[in-house]
């Protein structure tokens, strides 16, 4: 069996970053960057535009997602932060209309965007990079994690709508189902810690 590992997105991982999401799918053209702009500003900017905002994400502390690694080679990418940071999500109607968490409460953290390169497809990446950024997300201190997984239960999905994460894998690591906003598709939370702490 291949040798899994995590690592946050560092400065000294960006080509790392980069091998991650450029191995099919979305990932090389979006640069993750889909939840953190506006339609308009994502309409507007070019590949190498949103390449350098995730390179000052990267830069920044703290880092935005996390990458897998398979035998040593950059695999696989997620990006976990503060809600608030992910600017779509309060513009994103089905998520505003659905989540139980205040939308400015910036102890709400969110999971949106999964990329695995296609050579490493099936070996469990995704769950490996979800319990990963759990354990970010906690040592962080954030209060509560949501994603906004598909449910593959419904028939065929196409492969680069699985960005968003199967709901199998986050149900498998704790989280529970908190709404269910239209067909194929969940809102999931898990609470790392009360209000109160």
């Amino acid at each position: 069996m291949p040798a899994i590992t995590t690592e946050p997105a560092t400065a000294n991982r960006w080509d790392d970053v980069q091998h991650a999401l450029s191995g099919g799918g979305d990932g090389r053209s979006c640069q993750c960057a889909w939840f953190t702009l506006t339609n308009a500003e994502f309409d507007r900017t070019t590949v190498d535009e949103r390449r350098e905002l995730l390179h000052s994400e990267v830069d920044a502390a703290p880092p935005p997602g996390l990458i897998a690694y398979v035998d040593g080679e950059p695999a696989g990418w997620v990006r976990v932060g503060p809600r608030t940071a992910q600017r779509r999500i309060a513009r994103t109607r089905m998520i505003v209309t659905g989540t139980p968490e205040p939308l400015d409460d910036e102890s709400v953290w969110a999971i949106t965007c999964f990329v695995v390169r296609k050579e490493h497809r099936g070996l469990g990446l995704n769950a490996e990079l979800l319990r990963s950024a759990i354990d970010l997300a906690r040592e962080s201190g954030a209060r509560v994690i949501e994603a906004y997984p598909i449910d593959t239960s419904n028939g065929t999905v196409p492969s680069n709508d699985l960005y968003h994460g199967a709901l199998t894998t986050f149900l498998a690591a704790g989280f529970t189902e908190t709404a269910a906003p239209k067909p194929g598709r969940a809102i999931v939370a898990l609470e790392l810690r009360t209000a109160n702490v």
